[in-house]
């Protein structure tokens, strides 16, 4: 099974107002990247590994991911344990853009993808979800006013 490894801290950094959230409150930032990324895997057959820099605050509750924190070590010793630890490497997609980080797992023939890119894709799907989730709401309240 597809396994993506994806570095939060990293991946916070390129989405403009999770970046801003962060500076505000980290915790916060955490929960709504984590809610964005099980939105995004909803209904696909990966695992997904959400990891942090730190300590875990409070938990995070999601479907699809498995969060982790780094604690005394940082998030890319965790990450690089994490590939090093997996039966076959080549089917894991690290999402970072940290180059250490992509230098290695490219030797360990994982797939990478960068946080650039995923936070594009990410943020792309989330507000056309938004814009349906919107235009739902709006044929069904236009429905009950209209007695259809």
């Amino acid at each position: 099974m597809k396994h993506y490894i994806i570095d939060g801290n990293n991946l916070i950094g390129k989405i403009k107002p999770l970046r801003a959230l962060q500076n505000k409150n980290g915790q916060a930032s955490r929960e709504k990247l984590a809610g964005m990324v099980d939105r995004y895997f909803y209904g696909k057959k990966v695992r997904v590994t959400l990891n942090f820099d730190g300590f875990r605050d409070l938990a995070i509750n999601t479907s699809k991911l498995k969060i982790y924190y780094s604690e005394k070590r940082t998030a890319d010793e965790l990450i690089k344990n994490q590939i090093e630890m997996e039966n076959n490497p080549r089917l894991i997609t690290l999402i970072s853009s940290d180059h250490n980080l992509v230098e290695f797992a490219k030797v360990c023939r994982c797939e990478v993808i960068s946080s650039e890119d995923f936070a594009r894709d990410l943020t792309e799907k989330n507000v056309d979800e938004e814009e349906e989730r919107k235009k739902s709401i709006g044929d069904e309240e236009i429905k009950r006013l209209f007695g259809l």
